[in-house]
């Protein structure tokens, strides 16, 4: 489970703090002791005066926050990474991830109780963007800090134990530097970043990119799906189907036939009525929202005059991406980018689908949908509503950003919000 909430949000928290004013001074370390919330209050009272950075720092400690009450939910309710055996081997996966609970005494969950947890995570991740929004709206600080040394208290147990850090959640998945002997000494590589008032409006949009899914979740009724496969998540959480995830064999084996069983049946109540319109018209506000502050963001970065260890460099200061410098080409790039995607998002440019001429306006679709059915839509009939006349993007519309950033856009758009 750890791996799971370290590739979800490990790209929002790799920014840290270090601050200037009186409060900022001492948060390095606060962070690396994973005692920073407890002195919330101190930052709250120095955003408010206000001190930029303060409010940075009242960010970062509220986006622990959230990750952290996500994390500790699902560790009490014993969530783990699935086991596919067969499955696994044949789609590349880990066969051997661990099935069991990494909670040893996990509590009963509910539809209700999943949605708690959900919503306080956006609710949190909220927070976390008027303080990062507040941060990057003027002030000249620098905060330097190295990200994997910030500590997490991931199972609710009231302590930050040696191993609850971002590296740990994130070393099994990314290949993290390791320090290089030098005679009788290991040379440990700077992994710090230094952040400035354009970061912040970075960690601000990457808090909408990371409530997005759950608040495009929490805007249905997903209960049919949780009780028909939540168990594949919480496997001991007292779910209905909870003692039938390992059957006879019908194709494979016993766990990877259910798990097919259990997959149908995900497809089968894959038809999410929508019970919170306003969350629903929220969700296309936030998508709207990321592209805006990464505009407000590039705006920033491009104003700078120092080059202290960015997190995204302009041309004129240097990468921190080994052989990736950041050129004027690559902004224009982006830019270009963000116009097509907010065309997208207004229906002025339409989404393609395999089976129509015309295009899918989703616009209309926040605007008017009352249900999403996966299934319909991507076969088609429930895309009837939504379908329009008009422009529908293609490789043409996004010429630029294919020929600049090629087969590594994925990385790019990462990196850049």
């Amino acid at each position: 489970m750890r791996r799971l909430i370290g590739l979800a949000l490990g790209a929002m928290m790799l920014p840290g703090i270090a601050i200037a004013s009186e409060a900022g001074d001492q948060l390095a370390e606060l962070l690396y002791a994973g005692e920073a919330a407890g002195q919330r209050a101190i930052y709250e009272e120095q955003c408010a005066v206000p001190h930029a950075d303060a409010c940075f720092g009242l960010g970062l400690i509220d986006l622990i926050g959230a990750i952290e009450g996500l994390s500790q939910g699902f560790y009490r309710h014993g969530a783990v990474t699935p086991r596919l055996p067969a499955a696994a081997m044949m789609l590349g996966l880990d066969a051997n991830v661990p099935s069991a609970p990494a909670n040893p005494d996990p509590e009963a969950l509910d539809y209700a109780g999943l949605r708690g947890i959900l919503g306080e995570f956006v609710v949190g991740l909220d927070r976390a963007r008027a303080s990062f929004e507040a941060a990057g709206a003027e002030g000249d600080y620098v905060i330097t800090i190295d990200p994997l040394r910030v500590r997490l208290d991931i199972n609710g147990d009231g302590a930050v134990g040696e191993q609850e850090t971002l590296a740990t959640l994130l070393g099994g998945e990314l290949a993290l530097p390791q320090g290089k002997s030098k005679g009788d000494k290991t040379v440990v590589p700077d992994l710090s970043i230094g952040f400035d008032r354009a970061d912040a409006i970075w960690l601000a949009g990457y808090s909408q990119i990371g409530a997005l899914p759950f608040d495009m979740l929490l805007a249905h009724d997903f209960s049919r799906l949780f009780e028909a496969v939540g168990h594949r998540l919480f496997p001991e959480a007292g779910l209905p189907m909870q003692d039938y995830s390992r059957g006879g064999t019908l194709l494979m084996d016993p766990e990877t036939d259910t798990f097919l069983a259990d997959l149908i049946a995900g497809l089968h109540t894959s038809n999410f009525p929508i019970v919170d319109r306003e969350r629903f018209a929220g969700v296309q506000a936030r998508m709207q929202a990321v592209t805006a502050l990464s505009r407000q963001n590039w705006a920033a970065i491009l104003l700078e005059t120092d080059d202290h260890r960015e997190l995204v460099p302009s041309p004129r200061q240097t990468s921190l991406v080994p052989g990736q410098p950041v050129t004027q080409e690559i902004v224009e790039a982006w830019m270009a980018t963000l116009d097509r995607l907010d065309e997208i998002l207004a229906g002025e440019l339409l989404l393609p689908h395999w089976r129509f001429r015309q295009g899918f306006d989703l616009n209309a679709y926040f605007e008017t949908a009352s249900e999403t059915d996966i299934v319909m839509l991507l076969a088609g009939q429930g895309a009837l509503p939504f379908l329009k006349e008009g422009p529908v993007a293609d490789a043409n519309s996004f010429a630029e950003g294919i020929r600049v950033f090629g087969d590594n856009w994925p990385n790019f758009a990462i990196w850049f919000n």
